[in-house]
């Protein structure tokens, strides 16, 4: 292998350096709110999800990529902050549904409205958010998320 081929970062290490560079970004943007980045992924998720849906914590983990442990300990910091409700639910016991409260809804919005602008930085290099090249980004970093990967095991 060539000096030059040493030296280029992998595929892998740049989507590491984007997800670091994007949670600090957002981590940084929605303090102000009270909110981390991983708080705010989960308020925008349920704020993005069809209205008057309750999903149960396992639904809100599967659609953010969070493990359900992390989401249910994020969902009990949040309910703590007035900013979601936690209900069991009636069909599963073992379920917990989740929704926003009028606060929360009102914090998820001013939290979309900041990041939506860091995301407006973060592409204006790619033409902007409707420019072509981050469609083209946008659904091959949709390929990556939808591929699986089987994590090697040792023998």
């Amino acid at each position: 292998m060539s000096e030059a081929a040493s030296e280029s970062p992998t595929p892998g290490f740049l989507v590491w350096r984007l997800s670091m560079k994007w949670r600090l970004a957002v981590d940084r943007a929605v303090a102000p709110l009270g909110l981390t980045h991983a708080q705010y992924s989960l308020l925008a998720s349920l704020h993005g999800m069809r209205s008057g849906l309750r999903p149960s914590q396992r639904q809100l983990a599967d659609r953010t990529g969070l493990e359900a442990l992390y989401v249910s300990k994020l969902a009990r910091t949040l309910e703590a902050a007035g900013l979601i409700e936690r209900a069991p639910d009636p069909a599963d016991t073992r379920a917990v549904r989740l929704s926003l409260t009028d606060h929360g809804r009102e914090v998820t919005r001013r939290a979309i409205t900041v990041v939506h602008q860091l995301l407006d930085q973060l592409m204006a290099p790619l033409g902007g958010l409707d420019g072509r090249r981050a469609e083209v980004f946008s659904r091959e970093l949709a390929i990556l998320l939808d591929t699986p990967l089987d994590f090697p095991t040792e023998e």
